[in-house]
């Protein structure tokens, strides 16, 4: 097969498209530039996005003899992952934007072009596996991905591959030295790579400007603080609230809503952050088709965290989500993901290997 491997420059892609080589498939590499003017983007060798990182998907490429391409997406980058977290910030929504990243660029912009010039697949290094068509998670499920890679469609997912799904990250390291690869070492990176300094409250503030509003106590209703704009406010956030005062109980508070036309920020008990019924549109199949609703599922409801069983119908287009216990800190915005396979049984549990993608979708209400 053609494949095209995407070169992030960090070792997982590096791996992934070495695999790809020794599998026998016509590899050629990309790096996709993501901004015009790269010294916007973060400093440093940290796998994503810089010019250091081209730098090292070009070395990676040369020691695989393999064909290395640089191709623009900045402008793509720029309306659909750095626009659309500023608007779902400003309306009151907790967005991912690597998640959003995969599926508008990588697994959209990316694959489209590659597939029209006649590749037959796009090669990454996320951590994942595909089964006859089945998105499950990685073997290795500390590094399991398969959370932000829930939004891409059955076709899609037709052209794609995940050649560290039966790996582990220690493995792919040790791959890496085997090749002489000089990012065998290289940081994983978990900063949003549009904001530099990794203060996300100040780029809100800068590209939104100060749009001041009232912090209010959901207990007493009294008006606790003023702040230059709910955006830079999230679901369950405990630090930052900038309050003068305890709460009567001294206990600390947490934000419980946000209401982005009055500006509103409501704080209050962690027992007000408990969830249980989640309701989600823009609803996903990778798979390709709906189970028989209603069914039981894990439901992982941010990038980073455990399972909670539930179970879940279809209303409306919409999933709605019943769990089997409270879960807390779930924003409207971030992306729920539920799981068939091993463990749907429990009412709470961690990921597992044999878990796979049944459905996702956008939180658009908690209850």
């Amino acid at each position: 097969m053609r494949v095209l491997a995407a070169m992030s420059g960090g070792v997982d892609s590096a791996v992934a498209a070495a695999l790809a080589v020794e599998a026998g498939h016509e590899v050629t590499g990309v790096h996709m530039a993501l901004s015009r003017t790269p010294g916007t983007l973060r400093t440093g060798s940290r796998g994503c996005c810089t010019v250091e990182d081209a730098f090292d998907a070009r070395r990676v490429c040369d020691l695989l003899g393999i064909p290395y391409y640089v191709w623009d997406f900045s402008e793509d980058f720029l309306d659909d992952v750095v626009a659309d977290f500023l608007s779902e910030y400003a309306a009151g929504r907790t967005p991912n934007p690597c998640l959003r990243c995969n599926e508008k660029i990588k697994f959209a912009a990316l694959l489209d072009r590659a597939v029209a010039l006649g590749f037959d697949a796009v090669a990454t290094g996320h951590y994942a596996r595909l089964v006859d068509g089945t998105l499950y998670r990685s073997v290795d499920v500390a590094k399991d991905q398969s959370y932000v890679l829930a939004v891409l469609t059955p076709d899609q997912l037709a052209h794609s591959m995940f050649p560290l799904g039966a790996l582990t990250k220690p493995q792919v390291r040790e791959i890496a030295r085997e090749r002489g690869f000089a990012v065998a070492g290289k940081p994983d990176s978990y900063d949003i790579c549009f904001i530099p300094d990794g203060d996300t409250r100040g780029y809100l503030t800068e590209k939104l400007g100060v749009r001041r509003g009232a912090v209010v106590d959901a207990v007493s209703g009294a008006r606790l603080a003023e702040h230059d704009g709910a955006f830079a406010f999230t679901i369950g956030q405990r630090k930052g609230l900038r309050l003068d005062r305890p709460a009567p109980d001294g206990r600390p508070r947490y934000v419980l809503g946000i209401e982005p036309v009055s500006g509103t920020v409501t704080v209050g008990p962690a027992s007000g952050l408990d969830v249980r019924l989640v309701t989600a549109d823009r609803v996903v199949f990778p798979g390709g088709r709906a189970p028989a609703f209603p069914v039981r599922v894990q439901a992982q409801l941010r990038a980073h965290g455990g399972t909670v069983g539930g179970s879940v119908d279809l209303v409306e287009g919409e999933l709605r989500l019943s769990l089997d216990a409270p879960s807390r800190g779930v924003a409207p915005g971030q992306t729920v993901v539920l799981y068939g396979g091993a463990g749907v049984a429990r009412s709470a549990g961690e990921p597992h290997p044999d878990q796979f993608v049944v459905a996702a979708g956008t939180i658009v209400r908690t209850g």
